[in-house]
């Protein structure tokens, strides 16, 4: 007897910690999907800023399909050519010497902290343990990392916490200064908060944050989970900002959809964790790496990563006209292809009402928070998809406004 597959089946079946769409989509194809009735939808959301190259990009169905045909897995006792390849590429393009492994953002950032708590210890002293992170960051959902992250909501309720964990307010510098002592093993940052609403650093704290690491001997570690490969149009965020973390972490974009994620740190650094000291059963495995190395060489090019810079003006051209005549939004911000826009007063705590809105229009889009709709597409949107995704926009916009 065949079963129906629908959204009744995932409250059946499925741990409720999520609350999905009742549209369940079945194929994509660059920035569109279609459901189960065949019913089309412009993708703005990218899988939260995951599927960089959008869907079933040619060369990624080919890499995986060809790699497929070759090597799956193997474990970490043995190591393989597409893992070697393709922490080559990430060495020879970034301020990084060595490269972990590993399946996600969360895993690479709970591998940042550990590196960052176990060489103070072992390069200063027992007591060097204090992690500073920022309010409504957004680090992961591992215990240590939901901890880091600066949203109680996501860490509250499962009892003791992790703990020489202290938060303070983004691109507050002030905060930081009174904080930060000899006792700071790192500072963890995103380099423009992302969950958090979609907030930019001010480049004099950002380079205020590295000079007191250096003077404290902590480690200043970059979140570049959702940032990181050409999202805000540089290949990874702190190259556009001019300072250069110890560690940095990445995953979303880095498989362009398939399960990803790798820890970038000095040599020097990256010794602390010697044989046994941390691991991964799939981090590194042949299929996630070829299909890792082929969407890194797509994307690391001047024609891919100035188009990003371009892409993010026809959104903001076209949320300017849409503002200009629904009057919706205070403002506009991000960087490259991680926009928010933010609501006014008039629509406090409504964005998911757009994101609604929007679905109904055949146009998928992200929140960010209670007041800020996101917006992380496709690296490589053609601009008629652009157009007509704002189209499908302004729609929703006009039935939330006439509710």
């Amino acid at each position: 007897m065949s079963q129906t597959v629908d959204r009744a089946l995932f409250d059946e079946v499925m741990v409720p910690n999520y609350a999905p769409s009742a549209v369940i989509p079945v194929r994509g194809e660059g920035s569109r999907l279609w459901d189960q009735q065949e019913r089309e939808y412009i993708d703005f959301a990218g899988g939260i800023a995951v599927s960089c190259l959008g869907h079933c990009h040619p060369a990624l169905v080919n890499a995986l399909t060809e790699q497929g045909n070759k090597l799956w897995h193997l474990s970490n006792v043995l190591t393989n050519e597409p893992a070697l390849r393709l922490a080559k590429k990430l060495v020879d393009n970034t301020f990084a010497e060595k490269v972990f492994f590993c399946n996600s953002g969360a895993e690479a950032n709970e591998a940042a902290l550990k590196l960052a708590r176990r060489y103070a210890i072992d390069h200063h002293h027992a007591n060097k343990t204090k992690i500073i992170a920022f309010e409504q960051g957004f680090h992961g959902r591992t215990f240590f990392t939901v901890t880091v992250g600066g949203q109680a909501s996501y860490s509250d309720g499962f009892g003791p916490k992790p703990g020489d964990v202290q938060h303070i307010p983004y691109n507050d510098l002030a905060a930081l200064e009174q904080l930060i002592d000899d006792d700071t093993c790192a500072v963890m940052m995103e380099p423009l908060q992302g969950e958090g609403g979609i907030i930019s650093p001010d480049l004099s704290f950002v380079k205020q944050v590295r000079e007191l690491c250096d003077r404290h001997n902590a480690l200043l570690i970059f979140d570049e989970v959702q940032t990181g490969v050409g999202r805000t149009g540089a290949l990874y965020a702190y190259q556009g900002l001019g300072v250069q973390p110890d560690i940095l972490t990445s995953a979303k974009a880095l498989g362009g959809g398939f399960p990803i994620g790798a820890m970038l740190t000095t040599t020097e650094i990256a010794q602390t964790f010697k044989v046994g000291t941390h691991g991964s059963t799939y981090g590194g495995n042949p299929l996630a790496c070829a299909v890792a190395e082929t969407a890194f060489d797509l994307i690391n090019t001047p024609e891919v990563l100035e188009g990003v810079q371009q892409r993010e003006q026809w959104f903001r051209e076209q949320l300017a006209a849409i503002n200009a005549k629904y009057d919706v939004f205070a403002e506009v911000r991000g960087k490259g292809l991680l926009i928010g826009a933010v609501l006014n007063e008039q629509y406090q705590g409504r964005a998911r009402d757009f994101l609604m809105a929007a679905a109904d229009c055949g146009l998928m889009v992200l929140v960010a928070g209670a007041n800020v709709v996101r917006f992380t597409p496709s690296l490589v949107i053609s601009e008629a998809d652009v157009r007509e995704g704002m189209q499908r926009f302004e729609q929703a916009v006009a039935k939330v406004v006439a509710a």
